[in-house]
């Protein structure tokens, strides 16, 4: 594995849970950088949200992605909630 291959890997990450998340929330991306971005934010979100409850993932491309959707639909919602109030 080259040095660059964990940057590549939370790129990727980031970017299908940011796409993801935008379908779920929306019906469509908010852009490659935002998308990329709200992913990485969605995955540290969402790991902190599954460790407080005491749940664990295995690891791996799928439960990352699973993960980094949940924190960042979770996100999405909290932003969209604050914006109302």
């Amino acid at each position: 594995m080259f040095a660059g291959s964990g940057l590549i890997y939370i790129i990727v990450v980031g970017l299908i849970a940011g796409w993801a998340t935008g379908r779920i929330m929306k019906g469509a991306g908010y852009g490659v950088l935002v998308d990329i971005l709200l992913g990485i934010a969605g995955a540290i979100f969402g790991s902190w949200i599954l460790g407080v409850l005491g749940i664990y993932t295995s690891g791996g491309l799928v439960p990352s992605i699973l993960v980094a959707i949940l924190g960042a639909v979770l996100l999405v919602a909290i932003v969209r909630a604050l914006k109302r109030a």
